[in-house]
């Protein structure tokens, strides 16, 4: 279903018209902050984790966020259509902030876990009500250069984010990596409360039947997400165990919160929903094995791994830049096949630094064409969910999309941490199983994006 939104007709044709700049300069800091923070955590934690003596606690400061954000997702997407996306992205601002604060001023392990929830909670919240606004304040042409620019919001993060936090914890102290962002996320949202206020006024109206069953599906989900995350620590049987009764937990929970017809990847938003879970699963399977691969089989530094991945994370940019500026293509399943086909090509053609004789580079190409995919796909799957979505049903169905991508990149994650630690030592066979697994995923969403297409009944 293709809908109108609350842009005017004359709505500029460019992002950095007057009427929206100061928008889209907030909300593109926004996911800056949220990316930078997500990043940078994981630089300072095992430093947190000694100065506070919370070991003990250490998955939990992953996992308790993770779940968070799954409840926070569910909720913001009945808030944002049940009253707009402004308080929803205030509240949001308000929980990260918080939760940043408490985080920062930590005694003890607990007392951080606590703040990483709540600050968990707020990115949920706000993650889901900048997709709403740019479905309301931004005009159908423009819809695929912002996603661009939220991919690019995240690349200058992923490149010197680690290193910048490794400073701050070194110069300043760690309690800086969490307090030093506020000063930051308040002045972004101050950008775009004007450009709100323009929007046509939305009548609020009361939650659907259903809403508060729909939050308590997501409270297990959540908790399911982090016993997945949990279990995929541990070693052994445990590991087994945990992930088993995780998996079934996501079964039960997770189809309720995803539009009918999803595991049957029925066509339309279903369909959209499902290739961005397949392409989030086979990104990140790939992404966590490389580091690993590559150090132990061809003898890269830490530095050397990680600037591979940095070649996956620039050419994602730059399918985010090139998908933002192509003329709209002839059929909605275009941009989609060309991503998913980077995807499953890129990700097998990783294996290649498997073979002794065979040089590293075709493998970084590989994953440089893997990052194109990824950057083609998914801002044009961000268009089309808000294409395929009523204004009444965009929170919704921004929330569906991406708690799928976020299930099943935890997913992936676990499976693939459980796989590398099934033997006494990662081999070549562990990693050439969970790339074929990821470029399996890829190939699989290949088969299925002419499904993203609805029937003209639909």
């Amino acid at each position: 279903m293709t809908t109108a939104t609350a842009v005017p007709a004359t709505a500029p044709l460019d992002l950095w018209s007057p009427r929206l700049r100061a928008m889209t300069v907030g909300i593109v800091a926004l996911v800056s902050l949220l990316a930078f923070e997500a990043l940078a955590v994981g630089t300072a934690m095992p430093t947190v984790a000694r100065s506070l003596d919370g070991l003990g606690l250490y998955a939990l400061a992953f996992g308790g966020p993770f779940a968070s954000g799954v409840v926070a997702m569910v909720v913001s997407g009945i808030w944002c259509d049940a009253r707009g996306p402004r308080p929803a992205m205030w509240h949001g601002v308000a929980w990260f902030v918080a939760g940043l604060a408490v985080a920062g001023a930590a005694s003890t392990m607990g007392t951080l876990v606590v703040g990483r929830v709540v600050q968990g909670f707020g990115s949920g919240l706000l993650s889901v009500a900048l997709y709403v606004i740019v479905g309301q304040a931004y005009p159908e042409q423009l819809r695929r250069r912002v996603f661009a620019a939220f991919a690019a919001a995240w690349v200058v993060p992923s490149l010197v984010g680690p290193a910048v936090a490794g400073l701050i914890v070194e110069h300043l102290g760690w309690r800086w990596v969490f307090l030093a962002v506020p000063a930051i996320a308040v002045p972004a949202v101050l950008l775009v409360q004007p450009g709100l206020r323009a929007l046509a006024a939305r009548v609020p109206t009361r939650p659907p039947a259903g809403a508060l069953a729909r939050i308590g599906w997501a409270c297990g989900a959540g908790a399911s997400a982090a016993l997945l995350h949990h279990g995929g620590q541990q070693r052994g049987v445990l590991t087994a165990g945990l992930i088993g009764a995780a998996l079934i937990g996501l079964l039960v929970c997770v189809p309720r919160l995803l539009p009918a017809g999803f595991l049957r990847a029925a066509r339309g938003l279903p369909t959209v929903i499902g290739l961005r879970g397949l392409a989030s699963a086979a990104f990140v399977g790939a992404e966590v094995v490389i580091p690993l691969m590559l150090s132990r089989e061809r003898g890269f530094s830490p530095t050397g791994a990680g600037l591979v991945l940095t070649v996956g994370a620039l050419s994602w940019s730059v399918g985010s830049w090139i998908q933002g500026r192509i003329p709209a293509p002839r059929s909605a399943a275009s941009l989609p096949r060309a991503g998913l086909a980077c995807i499953a090509v890129g990700t097998a053609g990783v294996t290649l630094a498997l073979l002794p004789g065979v040089p590293v580079a075709p493998a970084v190409l590989a994953w440089s064409v893997a990052g194109l995919g990824m950057g083609l796909l998914y801002p044009s799957l961000s268009v089309l969910t808000l294409e395929l979505s009523a204004p009444a049903e965009q929170g919704r169905n921004s929330s569906a999309l991406q708690l799928g991508d976020s299930l099943a990149a935890a997913t992936v994650l676990a499976l693939t941490g459980a796989v590398l630690a099934a033997g006494s030592s990662p081999g070549p066979a562990s990693y050439a199983s969970t790339l074929a697994v990821a470029a399996g995923c890829g190939l699989l969403g290949l088969v299925l994006a002419g499904r993203v297409v609805p029937r003209p009944a639909d």
